[in-house]
């Protein structure tokens, strides 16, 4: 097995955009490991010069390269797994995941987030990150835990569906904004294309489930993925797993579907690693499963579903 590195660059990078199309960047075997450095923010977020915020000047130059851009999320990537083909399952351990800059940001707009008529002006906070003592400092007082994760990790989508803006998350994953796909949980996503190709970005310091505001506490990661590739086992959407659940997922344009999509998606994976009818993995969903607002911002909003391992036999 081997680990690979893979920086943040001009060459590696793409700006909001999801494509078939898009070539790997890297391409590995099954088994192996690669460090991405992720960066974020476009020019209308960076702090001023002559604060306490330093700009990576690598990210200054990632925006002067003039990239397409379609959407505002900037991914590190595609990885292609040697082998994968359509109708696989493409597994990725999140081994560690690392604050990668001082600060973040986070912000509300007018006409954008879960309350798009409430605000009228626009407003952006710069937000100290402690890396050391894992802590951001908000700047009318408290201080919160780091919890980070990608709010985009995504495979490459089915090729019908064209070039695609990252805003929204669909079954090929993207920007799903689960806040629960820390480091120590592992993420499943049915491959669409030979390769899969693999990215990741759009790094989150922190976020509650709903990131009603459009933001989470925005900024720089360095992740590090194992991956693994299950041939032949169909999926219909991502899944998740946390030393102590199980995650599924749906996406919609409103939350009473999300909800639907999620649910299935549950009563299916319940009834299979149980051995259960699916009216006995149903009820068992209204016992002991909690369903989850994961993020109503992206047009796609999303619900998902935390079915403890416990409740499962053996």
């Amino acid at each position: 097995m081997t680990t690979h590195h893979l920086a943040a660059t001009p060459e590696t990078i793409t700006l909001g955009i999801f494509d078939s199309k898009i070539p790997a960047v890297l391409t590995i075997d099954p088994g192996d490991t690669v460090s991405f450095e992720c960066l974020s923010g476009g020019p209308e977020v960076m702090p001023a010069d002559g604060t306490d915020f330093v700009v990576p000047g690598l990210l200054r130059r990632i925006h002067d390269a003039g990239l397409p851009r379609i959407g505002t999320h900037m991914t590190t990537g595609p990885v292609a797994i040697r082998g994968a083909e359509p109708g696989d399952l493409l597994e990725i351990r999140i081994d560690s995941i690392e604050p990668g800059m001082d600060w973040g940001y986070c912000g509300y707009r007018p006409l954008a987030g879960t309350l798009p008529g409430d605000f009228t002006t626009a407003n952006l906070s710069h937000i100290p990150i402690d890396r050391t003592r894992k802590v951001a400092k908000l700047p009318w007082g408290p201080e919160l835990p780091l919890r980070p994760f990608f709010g985009i990790m995504g495979v490459a989508p089915p090729p019908e569906y064209g070039r695609l803006s990252s805003k929204e998350p669909r079954k090929f994953g993207g920007n799903m904004d689960n806040r629960e796909l820390t480091a120590g949980s592992t993420l499943y996503l049915p491959v669409w294309v030979p390769g899969a190709n693999f990215s990741a970005g759009d790094g989150h310091g922190l976020q509650g489930d709903g990131e009603v505001c459009v933001n989470a506490l925005e900024t720089a990661l360095n992740g590090v993925f194992t991956f693994q590739l299950h041939k032949a086992v169909h999926a219909s959407m991502p899944r998740a797993e946390t030393p102590t659940h199980l995650i599924t997922m749906g996406f919609a344009p409103n939350l009473d579907d999300a909800m639907k999509q999620a649910l299935r998606e549950a009563i299916a994976l319940i009834a299979h690693r149980a051995g259960w009818s699916a009216g006995q993995a149903y009820q068992t969903c209204s016992l002991a499963v909690d369903f989850r607002v994961t993020q109503t911002v992206n047009g796609e909003v999303g619900i998902h579903a935390m079915i403890p391992k416990s409740i499962l036999p053996g």
